[in-house]
């Protein structure tokens, strides 16, 4: 059993397949994946914000391997024979050594997993490779808070009076992580300054610019979800534009369809969703017009019954909702990989797949240290029911914990949250006004 991509779900996909099937010798489990460590992508704004250690909260791929009975291949998938059953992998090149590690190579299979998530979708609008900065990766998250840093630096150790585009930032696209990122800034930046930098005034000097094509934030989640989050967007004066279509972004800010111009040093993308370009590539398969794979409630390809795609990057039919497909969401991930692990065990024994059926257990936004905002639906609560404040940020908290379970069980989770805890209670605390 081969899975591909080890974000939320291929790692915890590969990780129970070999606790229950590795481990008993009854199949080898692979996961190649082209990064040497995961972390959970719904707290990358945090990374970006500098309030989250990527260290403390990441996984070490081979070690996870190790400890569960699975193997670990490093390298980026770019073809696939279905004939012969075999999945090529690009050379690995650790770029910051300039030397390859390892050659291309060639992984057979009996059943396929494709689990490579998705990324931002730019619509080929000018300038957005060159001058904006991405939150896709870790490594681009960490970009951004050295940009940020640097950027208050500078504005404070400089004589000459601030231009008009610094310290103001502008981000595209006011979905989950867009609106995340723009109040955990305001906290960030707030505290960043405190520590010394008191020629800048971030409330006269830093502005955060949150800029939607569509007419509200948050489109993807209920209408009332949208109107509380920019309600509290606009008290921590984030300035919201929505019906505001960026068609350039430039070294000095975004254009704006209308004519206008917003200055930002430091410009975002986090607009749109798409699957990865070689996906529409995969020796055939069936592909949508963001590149996802298109698969049955099976979770199998709709071409091919030995691979499975699963997470943002696969199509999947949403049962009882005619006409709809699963929203990409972490927890559909989650859901899709428990999912499997039973229907891979029922492949060994020969027997029919089952369905998988999407269970809609609401949506939550952390808006920083602020407040969480959300709604809770389905068998959870038997019903929609909406919840903000200190009771949706445990339940937001919550959904990490789950994920931390499925990768090191209670016994490990429950450590390494106490020692978090303690970790936190020791930095020294500032006091702002």
């Amino acid at each position: 059993m081969v899975i591909v991509g080890g974000g939320a779900g291929g790692l915890e996909l590969a990780t129970r397949l070999g606790d229950t099937l590795g481990k008993r010798g009854l199949a080898q489990v692979t996961l190649i994946e082209k990064a040497r460590t995961h972390f959970w992508k719904p707290h990358l704004h945090e990374i970006a914000a500098g309030t989250v250690d990527l260290h403390t909260h990441a996984v070490d791929y081979l070690a996870q391997s190790h400890w569960h009975c699975f193997r670990y291949r490093i390298g980026e998938m770019t073809g696939l024979d279905r004939t012969r059953r075999e999945v090529h992998v690009a050379p690995y090149i650790d770029f910051d050594e300039g030397e390859q590690v390892t050659a291309e190579r060639i992984f057979p299979y009996d059943t396929l997993v494709i689990a490579v998530g998705s990324l931002n979708n730019d619509f080929g609008t000018p300038g957005v490779q060159e001058h904006a900065l991405l939150l896709e990766t870790p490594a681009q998250a960490e970009r951004f808070h050295r940009r940020l840093v640097n950027a208050c630096l500078r504005a404070h150790a400089q004589a000459a009076p601030l231009r008009p585009e610094q310290l103001h930032v502008a981000i595209i696209g006011a979905g989950a992580t867009g609106v995340e990122l723009a109040a955990e800034l305001h906290h960030t930046t707030r505290t960043l300054v405190s520590y010394g930098l008191d020629r800048i005034d971030p409330e006269r000097d830093i502005r955060i610019n949150l800029v939607e094509a569509g007419p509200r934030i948050l489109a993807a989640l209920p209408e009332r979800m949208s109107v509380s989050a920019r309600q509290l967007l606009e008290k921590l004066h984030v300035r919201v534009r929505t019906n505001a279509k960026v068609t350039a972004v430039t070294p000095n800010g975004v254009q704006l369809a209308s004519g206008e111009t917003i200055p930002a040093e430091l410009v975002v993308w986090a607009a749109g969703v798409k699957a990865p370009d070689f996906l529409s590539r995969l020796d055939g398969l069936e592909v949508n017009r963001i590149n996802q794979l298109r698969a049955r409630p099976t979770l199998q390809t709709t071409l091919d019954d030995t691979v499975f795609a699963i997470g943002d990057c696969a199509e999947v039919p949403w049962l009882g909702h005619e006409g709809k497909t699963v929203p990409p969401r972490a927890q559909a991930a989650h859901q899709q990989a428990a999912h499997l692990v039973k229907q891979m065990r029922r492949r060994l024994r020969g027997q029919p797949l089952q369905p998988w059926r999407y269970r809609d257990f609401g949506s939550l936004v952390s808006l920083g240290t602020y407040t969480t905002v959300g709604n809770l639906m389905g068998q959870l609560v038997g019903g929609n029911f909406w919840i903000e404040g200190l009771f949706a940020r445990w339940m937001y908290q919550s959904l990490y914990k789950m994920h931390e379970l499925a990768l090191h069980g209670l016994w490990k989770t429950s450590l390494g949250t106490a020692s978090r805890f303690l970790a936190r209670r020791t930095v020294p605390r500032v006091k702002l006004h």
